[in-house]
């Protein structure tokens, strides 16, 4: 267990691999790079949370360390979270979705199991081999739970290595495991049951509950990272365009994007002047933001009122009044402590 000396928050993160990758990548784009003289050590700052230790952990680990109160936030995968939290309610997922780390866990069977098509079916197959199907994983909690919810006699063997191995060594019959594109299955002669997903995961940052409800501090950290993370995520969906457009006035050219336009942007257009060398000519740019799979349409239609010199541009950031899981963060705290 990591000790608690400093009185400074904890973030930790993951610390190796592709997770660890993008997790570095995403808070950078975010605006909260991290600074990290000596890749060989576990710790580093982001210097725009000043207040904010970053920490560097397995994600198992970092789920943990939430869980006991030694950090106050983490990132990691939702996978981790739901089998490392516990039954308590210390460890909140402040944001589900960072749109990174995607991934499934699956359970998966030998492709020389033809008798079995679905995750039903293998009661059938344990009855047929008259024992308990052994199961390799390291989720036994999720796992387990799956498995007798559906009445499967079964025995857990808890795993670290490579499992995929696992039922042609001989140690196991069958597999639960992280899915991501399914190669390292189909190598390994494995094959994914459709209906034997237990969890369709992301990474997610989470907080340690007590944190939040006893410092003021964390609380604001947290609505400055759910501030940044949401503006950015948002923002990354949409595209910026600019186009010039002749009219006799703001409100007329608004009036023909509202009235011929099906993209209006946000809230509306933002239309200004142009100042022009040749005089008698009322040329104005506007500004809207549209989706990115809208952009082609938003195009057209400026086009089809006037509008030329398109330029696109992309989004940094776009804030809300208040980011929406904030405010959820702050009912959830209300609910719990109560």
């Amino acid at each position: 267990m990591l000790n608690r000396e400093s009185s400074d928050l904890r973030l930790s993160l993951p610390s190796k691999g592709r997770l660890a990758e993008e997790t570095m990548d995403f808070l950078s784009d975010c605006g909260l790079t991290v600074y990290r003289p000596n890749p060989r050590q576990y710790e580093a700052v982001i210097p725009a949370l000043p207040n904010v230790r970053v920490l560097f952990q397995r994600p198992p680990d970092i789920v943990v360390s939430v869980r006991e109160g030694t950090v106050d936030f983490g990132i990691t995968g939702l996978d981790v979270v739901e089998e490392r939290k516990g039954d308590q309610e210390e460890v909140m997922v402040i944001h589900d979705a960072l749109n990174f780390g995607q991934c499934r866990l699956n359970l998966a069977i030998p492709e020389t199991w033809t008798d079995v098509n679905s995750a039903d079916s293998l009661l059938q197959k344990s009855r047929r081999l008259n024992r308990k199907l052994r199961v390799a994983t390291k989720y036994p909690e999720l796992t387990g739970k799956f498995l007798a919810n559906k009445k499967i006699p079964h025995s857990l063997i808890p795993a670290e290595g490579t499992l995929e191995t696992a039922p042609s060594i001989g140690y196991a019959d069958m597999i639960c495991d992280i899915v991501s594109s399914g190669q390292t299955l189909r190598d390994n002669r494995l094959v994914a049951l459709a209906d034997g997903c237990l969890l369709t995961s992301e990474a997610v940052l989470i907080a340690n509950r007590h944190s939040l409800s006893n410092q003021p501090e964390a609380l604001q950290t947290a609505r400055h990272m759910l501030e940044f993370f949401e503006a950015h995520l948002r923002a990354n969906e949409n595209l910026s365009i600019f186009a010039n457009i002749r009219g006799s006035s703001p409100e007329a050219i608004a009036e023909s994007i509202f009235r011929s336009c099906s993209i209006p942007g946000l809230q509306g257009p933002t239309i200004s002047r142009v100042i022009v060398r040749e005089p008698g000519e009322n040329w104005y740019a506007v500004n809207i933001i549209v989706q990115r799979t809208y952009l082609y349409q938003a195009i057209t239609e400026l086009r089809s009122i006037g509008g030329s010199g398109v330029v696109v541009c992309p989004v940094k950031y776009i804030f809300d009044e208040e980011p929406p899981r904030y405010t959820a963060l702050l009912q959830a705290l209300k609910e719990v402590n109560t």
